[in-house]
């Protein structure tokens, strides 16, 4: 993978972002997730961390996580690595971004990160969706915009993918129909609110503390979107300390009869699993459609 030709073309690359020669001295596998490869680069500018991906999903993949990245630390909330460059070299993508040390979470950790997150949603849009369209890991996401809540989620998130599911054969045509049916309650069921700035994948895996013990959040599917997204994804899989709800909460609360809306809302991310994964989810995916017909 790191052939010399392709250090050759990092180290040209990072020496133009820098306006300075730049060396690679070494390079060392860290954890990256399971759709990307990521390594350490130490170099004489610094250390920096690398993602490399085959290309095997789409050619903008980290061009859109890294404007994502950037969307969030515009909010001037929570820390995020920042994007150095992309680009693609022969059949490989990469992504070049700032290394952060990762170190145990301070005492404060999830107030800080409750009130990060409660920040960065109170920044809005007048529209629904985002100005292009990403991915949430390795599966594309479109933000076609929309004036209302109700309209996005069943139009660009749950229709299209119980849609997919079942063409890859992982949901049957009944429960399709019934998701269509729920997209066309949702009006009724989501009190009206300014759309928010979501992180969009917000689990236990992308966020981590830095050195001081602060957070630090990664690997976003940003949108404007409902901010029960954000708060429905991170009690998927068990849920964050107390302490972060308690501070989201304080900070800016939720609206009332939030948690009767907490499994509508993970029926997104569970179709995407059930998409990416397969059968694994079907069972969670069709508890929450009978739960809402």
């Amino acid at each position: 993978m790191f052939h010399s030709s392709f250090i050759n073309h990092l180290q040209d690359r990072l020496s133009g972002f820098f306006s300075s020669t730049t060396i690679i001295n070494n390079h060392t596998p860290v954890q990256g997730g399971d759709i990307n490869q990521a390594f350490l680069l130490e170099t004489n500018q610094g250390r920096f961390l690398i993602k490399i991906n085959a290309a095997m999903y789409g050619l903008d993949l980290f061009e859109k996580e890294a404007k994502g990245l950037l969307q969030l630390a515009d909010a001037k909330s929570l820390r995020v690595p920042m994007p150095l460059l992309d680009g693609k070299y022969h059949q490989q993508l990469f992504f070049v971004m700032e290394y952060i040390e990762q170190s145990k979470p301070s005492g404060n950790f999830w107030e800080i990160l409750g009130e990060g997150m409660a920040k960065i949603h109170l920044n809005s849009n007048e529209h629904f969706g985002f100005a292009h369209n990403n991915f949430i890991g390795s599966l594309a996401q479109s933000n076609t915009v929309h004036t209302t809540w109700a309209d996005f989620y069943a139009h660009e998130r749950l229709i299209p993918l119980a849609r997919k599911a079942h063409k890859r054969g992982v949901l049957e045509s009944e429960y399709v129909e019934a998701i269509e049916k729920i997209g066309s309650s949702l009006s009724s069921i989501f009190p009206a609110e300014k759309p928010a700035l979501l992180h969009g994948d917000l689990w236990s895996g992308n966020f981590m503390a830095d050195e001081k013990g602060n957070p630090v959040i990664f690997d976003p599917a940003v949108y404007y979107g409902n901010r029960e997204m954000d708060i429905a994804m991170s009690l998927l899989f068990g849920g964050f300390d107390d302490k972060f709800y308690a501070s989201y909460h304080h900070h800016y609360p939720l609206q009332p009869g939030w948690e009767s809306r907490i499994k509508l809302c993970q029926l997104y991310p569970l179709l995407v699993h059930l998409a990416l994964f397969g059968g694994g989810y079907h069972e969670k995916v069709v508890e929450v459609i009978q739960h809402y017909i």
